[in-house]
């Protein structure tokens, strides 16, 4: 039974194992098991990661294990799984050993009554079916598993505990040690300290109490942010005078304080906490955890000035934390996103009540030593605290499990909630008393004010999306969707319930002393809810799930970085749009002040406030009309003294394929990885920023290609192959190292380019001097490999974008050889639009004119000639012609965009008939954000008015209204439609109504409500709302005005010599008098009679029904019976179809009170 031993007897046992997957339902049978084909694998392995397209399929994953036992019965044997998501059982030789349900906790079982001398098989199910998670879970054994074996006495896992207070200039170190065992009673435990150097620390002990042992200790150095200093504790067990276990603990001395008033403090120094939220998935590798890749992780975030992160929304691998200890950052450690209530059918409600304790228990035991975790959240935006009393009964619950394994508080519990705005979340936040907010700072000043002894942060903000690389104009304008399903990063694709803009999330948290940070979502991009879309990846990072940074990315930097230490400038977007077009500049830097220059010229300094109560200047916004050459933004310091300077270059289409490895060295231990970023440069050798050419890359050597990621939430060629394209100029690939030493060489090849090579080296492990024992992966470093197979490797897979052999469509030139500019004179302009490279594969191009929004708009109509398209002029207005181009996709994947404006033409009114989107409205009261697919959302508090201007009815109108909403949950929402706008002069309720359907995330359903009137005319349609739903827009029946029923009152023209307009009909007509209804079409359908509702009370009248085409006139006639009441009478006419203008004559003599008629 071997693996990577440490001085602890801890073997990796990653090694040896085999994969099969069956169905979601398949239990346990050997004789089933034996029929079945089980594949080698590496360890940590994610079994949906292969397929981008079925990453939610339902299946169970069973690993094999053969391994052999010499069964010694001084020994105790023990295996300890650091993730298996989720639902899992582990058999050893055929008995059902044990089970565990939570897909995140680390489990440890014993297994030595359960071994067999000689050869021993384990064999893991484990049960995926989802819906499981909100996010990308992964599924499988995706962490690492290890074996411990110790005496019949030993230290258990995670037995020790360590905390340490600061007294004067000393710290006391507690330790608390268990002892487990048939002798726990009679060992002893012995420590020692050691420095980050490896030199032995001297200490004055002090008098125990029970198993906890006392030492002082003088000065130590303090573990920091900015300087993450590691003690190594040694534990020694002791039995008849014979030391017969090891275990080593790393840890840091530090103090923290949570003031109401003040906000965060880490060893007497306030300290914002300028957190991001991460999930679990390391992007190409899955859910699989390495190390690695964690650690660089956690480089690029501390560049961008990051030194909290919120684990989210559950424990995170033992490495993550370990990490964070290493590298200066502040863990707020997360163990559950449900309690009792799910989210979704498989969830680990399921499991909460009978779990939650040994999860809790798991969890902190795990993680209390570690100086980097200073909160414990024990839910994230559980229904269960809004919902009822119970709420505040498992909140109880979970603090008093959390202290019962933290004692001595080394993290405070925290809860992070969406639903503070209302009582029983505030009563559960005063449980805690350390409140995190999800999206609620404007409730930050009222809560703090009433309870002054919260200690209040922001666990979740942001939430603004954006896709690396691409642009939305114009920046005034939220534009939350497109159809190229991305999201613009120039800061304006603003979610419904996060940050208005970038600019507010900075400032809001830094001017509220009290407050002691902010936890933006998200710090990467992750597998899954990709809002606002059905995508596949999250939109919200500050960097995308291949680590490259987005230009949010350099916002945050600047907000959270020194200039004094470190200056940096950023400008953005890259330089390659049509002439002419007007591009919205961005300029951020630490710096006071900064310049943009455009060939040479300047367009003007900006100063910048980034101090607190500065204001919102935090980025300079110029407006600039495209022209090719090169755009460069400088900073300065509050003297005028450069400081550095960013620069784009216009580029055109990619020549050269170039390949940059983050390094050239890695360990050949069969773990370790090289990222290298693959692009392309021009004929000029500038970087090619919006490439999307398709390579393959092919590693050779001493290393193996485990993953390709462009970022491309749109992108569902999988991770796992060898050809990708690149999205916005760039492609990582991830290559891990072999297990012997040797050259790594990396080739990338693509059509009607230059081969971009690099490389690189597995080197022989080293011995990491100043190490004591373990080194710091917790193993020996001359044996790294052992215990690891090095299997993994990308294969050729299916292309799913487009094609092997393809050449992309990277951009689309418009221009318009006429001018920009609609007259009365001249309402007819054309646009052209050219594919690039010329040679792309594709030359599919459509045509839209819309909004700033990006909605559709009426005013214009557009002809496509080829790559031509010719525009008339309807009505005056502004708008963005977008040609766009699938490019081998099935959607839109490359749009281009020209301003154009209408002047002396007239106003166009919205159509109802047609569908008039909720990104069209005109005003509003209250707050409104951006919607799905280009809809509104209403608030989730107070009142909403949404109104929609300039909608022209007809003469006809409408009464049926259909509108398609989105609503959080499957709760009742009462809606309220007015004419005009409430509260306003002439505006009327026309419908009181409730929308209740089962919700589905991000999913709009319609729903048909009937008016009390026809709206008719040019008028205003309001939305007035309560709580928050999201509505797509809406649409109104056209009702076919020959088959309706008509009120005489209705008429377009009413003349003759004697008649009164009443209330509900025309009375008193008398002599010569017509009601004429223009544009009654009958079609095929062919009208065969007429009812009319009248009253005829001095005897019979006869009606002249007459019809006219402009040409030719049909007469007929019908005999309406007195009666002194209003009374329907039917009769018959000749068959007659088609389009006319219907007149009722009253010739001389009439005496007729007419209130509605109908043809049939």
């Amino acid at each position: 039974m071997k693996g990577n031993e440490t001085m602890e007897n801890k073997y990796l046992w990653n090694d040896g194992w085999s994969f099969h997957r069956a169905d979601a339902d398949a239990e346990y049978a050997p004789a089933l098991l034996a029929g079945w084909d089980f594949d080698p694998v590496d360890l940590p392995h994610d079994w949906l990661i292969y397929d981008s397209r079925r990453l939610y399929e339902d299946g169970t994953g069973w690993y094999r294990k053969e391994f052999t036992w010499e069964r010694d019965e001084s020994k105790r044997a023990f295996l300890t799984f650091e993730g298996v998501y989720m639902d899992s059982s582990v058999y050893l030789n055929g008995v059902k050993a044990f089970e565990w349900k939570n897909g995140y906790s680390t489990f440890t079982l014993e297994v030595t009554d359960y071994l067999k001398r000689g050869t021993n098989e384990i064999v893991v199910r484990v049960c995926f079916k989802s819906p499981n998670s909100r996010w990308y879970s992964g599924a499988g054994i995706y962490r690492d598993v290890w074996l411990t074996v110790t005496e019949r006495t030993y230290l258990p896992e995670n037995g020790i505990y360590i905390s340490t207070e600061k007294q004067g200039e000393k710290f006391l170190l507690r330790l608390d040690t268990e002892i487990e065992g048939d002798r726990a009673g009679e060992g002893t435990v012995t420590f020692r300290l050691f420095d980050w150097g490896g030199r032995a620390v001297s200490w004055k002990s002090v008098p125990s109490e029970g198993s906890v042992q006392k030492y002082l200790i003088s000065r130590p150095r303090l573990w920091d942010v900015e300087d993450p200093t590691l003690y190594t504790l040694r534990a020694e067990l002791w039995l008849d005078g014979v030391k017969i276990q090891e275990r080593q603990e790393r840890f840091g001395f530090r103090y923290t304080e949570f003031d109401p008033e003040k906000g965060f403090f880490l060893n007497g120094r306030k300290l914002k906490l300028n957190g991001v939220c991460e999930h679990h998935d390391l992007g190409a590798l899955g859910a699989v955890f390495n190390r690695c890749a964690m650690k660089r992780k956690f480089r690029i975030l501390k560049e961008m000035g990051v030194n909290a992160v919120r684990g989210a929304h559950n424990m995170m691998a033992p490495g993550f934390v370990s990490l964070a200890d290493e590298m200066g950052i502040l863990v707020l450690s997360e163990a559950f996103d449900m309690w009792e209530r799910p989210k979704g059918k498989y969830d680990y409600a399921r499991f909460f009540k009978a779990y939650c304790e040994r999860d809790v228990e798991s969890w902190v035991r795990r993680d209390r030593n570690h100086p980097s975790v200073i909160m414990w959240s024990i839910g994230n935006e559980i229904y269960d605290t809004h919902a009822d009393e119970r709420g505040q009964e498992i909140t109880a619950y979970l603090k008093e499990l959390v202290e019962r394994f933290d004692p001595e508080k080394n993290a405070r519990v925290t809860l992070c909630s969406n639903y503070m705005p209302w009582e029983n979340a505030q009563k559960c936040a005063d449980i805690v008393k350390i409140a995190g907010y999800n999206y609620s700072e404007k409730y930050y000043e009222a809560h703090h004010e009433a309870h002054p002894d919260w200690v209040i942060y922001g666990s979740e903000t942001s939430s603004i999306v954006q896709s690396r690389g691409v642009y939305h104009f114009p920046l005034k304008a939220g534009i939350l969707s497109e159809d190229d399903e991305q999201c613009s990063s120039l800061g304006n694709s603003p979610t419904s319930w996060g940050a208005r803009s970038l600019e507010e999330c900075v400032t809001k948290d830094r001017d509220m002393e009290f407050s002691m940070g902010q936890f933006l979502w998200t710090g990467f991009d992750y597998i899954g809810e990709p809002t606002p879309y059905h995508t596949k990846n999250s939109y919200f990072g500050q960097i995308d799930t291949a680590g490259f940074p987005k230009d949010s990315f350099y916002v945050w930097q600047s907000a959270w970085t020194d200039y004094k230490r470190r200056p940096m400038v950023h400008v953005f977007p890259h330089w390659d749009f049509n002439e002419g077009q007007l591009i919205d500049v961005r300029v951020c830097s630490n710096a006071p002040y900064v310049e943009l220059f455009l060939n040479g010229k300047s367009l003007g300094k900006q100063e910048l406030s980034h101090g607190p109560a500065g204001g919102k200047h935090i980025i300079a916004d110029y407006q600039v009309p495209y022209e090719n050459g090169i755009l460069a933004a400088n900073a300065y310091d509050e003297f005028g003294v450069f400081l550095g300077s960013d620069v784009r270059h216009s580029f055109g289409d990619s020549r050269k394929i170039v390949v940059i490895p983050e390094r050239t060295e890695a360990v050949a231990d069969g773990r370790d990885l090289i990222f290298a970023e693959i692009g392309t440069v021009d004929e000029n050798g500038n970087p090619v920023e919006n490439a999307c050419d398709r390579v393959e890359v092919r590693v050779s050597g001493a290393g193996r290609l485990i993953g390709l990621d462009n970022g491309d939430s749109t992108d569902f060629d999988s991770y796992k192959g060898v050809s990708r394209r690149l999205f916005n100029g760039k492609l990582l690939a991830v290559i891990q190292t072999n297990t012997e030493p040797g050259e790594i060489r990396i080739a990338v090849s693509g059509k009607g380019l230059k081969e971009g090579r690099a490389l690189c080296r597995g080197v022989s492990p080293k011995k990491e001097p100043g190490r004591t024992g373990a080194g710091a992966a917790g193993q020996k470093r001359s044996e790294r490999s052992v215990g690891i197979t090095a299997l993994e490797k990308n294969q050729e897979r299916e292309v799913v974008l487009g094609s092997r052999e393809e050449i992309p469509v990277r951009n689309i030139k418009l221009t318009a050889p006429y001018g920009q500019l609609f007259t009365k004179e001249n309402d007819t302009l054309t646009a052209k639009a050219q594919i690039l490279p010329e040679n792309a594969s594709y030359s599919d191009l459509s045509f839209k004119a819309v909004n700033d929004k990006g909605v559709p708009v009426h005013f214009v109509e557009l002809t496509q000639e080829g790559n031509h398209v010719v525009m008339k002029a309807l009505g005056d207005g502004a708008f963005r012609l977008y040609a766009m181009s699938r490019s081998g996709g099935d959607k839109v994947r490359i749009m281009s965009q020209l301003e154009f404006r209408i002047e002396g033409i007239g106003e166009a009114y919205l159509d109802p008939y047609g569908f008039i989107s909720g990104g069209q409205y005109t005003s509003v009261i209250g707050e409104a954000g951006n919607g799905n697919e280009k809809g509104v959302a209403t608030a989730r508090d107070g009142e909403t008015v949404v109104s929609f201007g300039g909608i022209d009815f007809g003469s006809v109108g409408s009464d049926e209204i259909t509108i398609p909403i989105f609503a959080l949950s499957s709760e009742e929402y009462p809606i309220q439609i007015w004419e005009g706008i409430p509260g306003r002069e002439g505006s009327a309720l026309a419908a009181d109504v409730v929308y209740r359907k089962p919700s589905k995330w991000n999913v709009y359903q319609p729903e048909t409500y009937r008016l009390n009137r026809r709206l008719k005319g040019v008028t205003t349609v309001s939305f007035l709302v309560r709580q928050k739903i999201h509505i797509k827009g809406f649409s109104f029946t056209r009702y076919e005005k020959a088959w309706m029923s008509l009120g005489a009152l209705e008429a377009d023209d009413i003349y003759g010599d004697s008649f009164v307009r009443g209330e509900s009909a025309v009375e008193e007509i008398g002599n010569n008098v017509s009601l004429v209804f223009t544009d009654m079409d009958f079609g095929e359908r062919r009208t065969k009679g007429i009812a009319i509702c009248g009253r005829a009370p001095k005897g019979s009248n006869t009606i002249h029904v007459r019809f006219f085409d402009g040409q030719e006139e049909q007469k007929q006639i019908v005999e309406f019976p007195a009666c002194g009441e209003y009374q329907e009478y039917s009769f018959p006419l000749e068959p007659i179809g088609g389009k006319w203008e219907v007149n009722f004559v009253f010739l001389p003599g009439s005496c007729f009170d007419f209130r509605y008629f109908r043809f049939f």
